[in-house]
């Protein structure tokens, strides 16, 4: 059989180092993932802050993600472009390992960080976020990314469009 154009390996549509630290300046959000204790996968919507090249999130004591990775800190964050100004589809997942801080430095350093991301530009709000948010069951998550896996639509779609232009070679 002979190999055509197809979307059967996409490891080469990469994105830049550049365009990687655009998307983690522009999105807030990620899904972050951890394995609970019957051994599945699950996953939530998170607010984020990328800073010393690791990821930080915020959490009640509460939540089970934060026993769940006290238990076995192998995490997953994956994130991608929608709701940002960045034309086209990019994608990241990191693995990594997760750290729970709930001391008062960390959290007085993080709580007002992850405020101005979310609250940009009203200090009145990003008050308000940091006073709602400061309490005993306050939990800071740390992500260090050890494995990172990237994907941009732009160069598949470049891809696409010479395949296209030169006649799409079929399989056969």
């Amino acid at each position: 059989m002979g190999e055509g154009f197809t979307y059967d390996d996409v490891s080469s549509y990469t994105l830049d180092d550049g365009d990687e630290k655009q998307l983690l300046e522009l999105q807030n959000e990620c899904n972050f993932m951890w394995t609970n204790k019957e051994g599945w996968p699950v996953g939530v919507i998170m607010s984020f802050v990328f800073h010393e090249d690791c990821f930080w999130l915020s959490v009640s004591s509460l939540r089970v993600r934060v026993k769940a990775v006290q238990r076995d800190p192998r995490v997953a964050i994956s994130i991608t472009s929608k709701g940002t100004p960045i034309k086209g589809s990019w994608a990241l997942t990191y693995k990594g390992t997760c750290e729970v801080f709930d001391d008062s430095e960390t959290i007085d350093w993080f709580l007002p960080a992850l405020a101005k991301r979310l609250r940009v530009g009203d200090e009145q709000a990003q008050q308000e976020f940091v006073r709602l948010n400061d309490t005993p069951n306050r939990r800071v998550l740390k992500v260090r990314p050890i494995q990172r896996i990237s994907f941009d639509g732009n160069k598949m779609a470049a891809a696409t469009a010479a395949a296209r232009s030169e006649g799409f070679p079929a399989r056969s």
